[in-house]
């Protein structure tokens, strides 16, 4: 990890981008390889993905961003009352931290200064959030930590001697398998001390066309995001892929809870991979899975706190009952 200090109220630690490269082409190996071909989702948020997702969250289908947004503008106060004070603020997946700004003016309202600490892989992302935010906020500061979850856990409470809240926003856990997120939020616990908090945005199981509908928007653009981990392969790994050549597809399975996004080859074809000096071999319909969205209940959500270490220490739902925040103690 190298730390980069730019400002008094701003310093940057990047995670090695090599260990990324490397990562990633041994991800498009072995998942290219496989009978049921996969890349973990981790991958589509390089700096062009990242930036397709902040579309995403402003469109009419995505239901999400907005719901969570109306939450936090609602019970901001609320959650922050239930913190210690003064408390420092970290995030994971943190993107543009607009919503965030919610909650960091309600903790302001309490105390006199704040330090937060957005963990990201995009570090474009981070630095173009914090310097927004320092424009914007004279009493906060912000180190941020551009590396993936796991790496940016163990230097998140380093950054700070308060007690701290992890924000976990806009429903990140559904990517991951429902024992991985529990094996995952076990991880986090283990980060924390009994003062610290987590508060974690998970959205609920409700109607299939609602759920498709948002993940295969009529504008594209979820199409382009999907298709652009395709692009990526021929940027940073010398691929011929032609994605006018695969599509896009959103299905959601009702029994297992789960929205399935894959990329699905329109013909019989053949993609060289320089970097991997591979051929990918593809049959018409062929899926590469790229990411699945969990969706759960209420229940389903008290036994992944459960399974983690975790209690619902309080629990906040939109006037729909489609999304949840919650406290996690």
């Amino acid at each position: 990890m190298q730390e980069v200090q730019v400002s008094s109220r701003f310093a940057l630690t990047q995670g090695d981008p090599r260990a990324h490269l490397d990562d990633f082409a041994t991800a498009v190996a072995e998942g290219l390889s496989r009978p049921q071909k996969s890349l973990p989702c981790r991958f589509l948020y390089d700096e062009v993905g990242s930036e397709l997702f902040e579309e995403i969250c402003d469109l009419p289908e995505y239901y999400l961003t907005r719901t969570e947004h109306a939450l936090l503008e609602r019970r901001a106060d609320e959650i922050a009352a239930l913190l210690p004070n003064p408390v420092a603020l970290a995030e994971l997946g943190s993107g543009s931290s607009s919503k965030t700004r919610l909650l960091i003016d309600a903790l302001l309202r309490r105390q006199s200064a704040l330090r937060y600490v957005p963990v990201d892989i995009s570090r474009t992302a981070l630095e173009d959030a914090a310097r927004s935010l320092l424009s914007d906020y004279d009493a906060l500061q912000v180190h941020a930590i551009a590396d993936e979850y796991t790496a940016g856990l163990h230097h998140v409470h380093a950054e700070t001697e308060r007690p701290l809240v992890i924000a976990w926003l806009g429903s990140n856990v559904g990517n991951f398998e429902r024992s991985a997120a529990a094996g995952f939020l076990a991880g986090v616990w283990g980060q924390l001390e009994a003062r610290d908090r987590l508060l974690i945005g998970i959205d609920l199981r409700k109607d299939a066309d609602a759920l498709e509908q948002a993940y295969d928007d009529a504008a594209g653009v979820t199409a382009r995001f999907n298709l652009n981990l395709l692009g990526r392969i021929n940027r940073e790994l010398g691929g011929h892929f032609d994605l006018d050549r695969f599509a896009h597809r959103a299905v959601y399975r009702v029994e297992e809870g789960r929205v399935e996004l894959g990329i699905h080859s329109l013909e019989d074809q053949e993609v060289e991979i320089a970097a991997l000096d591979s051929v990918a071999k593809f049959e018409k319909d062929e899926m590469i899975h790229t990411e699945d969205s969990y969706k759960y209940s209420l229940e389903e959500i008290d036994t992944l706190a459960a399974a983690s270490g975790f209690e619902v220490e309080r629990r906040w739902l939109d006037p729909a009952g489609a999304y949840s925040l919650n406290l996690l103690a």
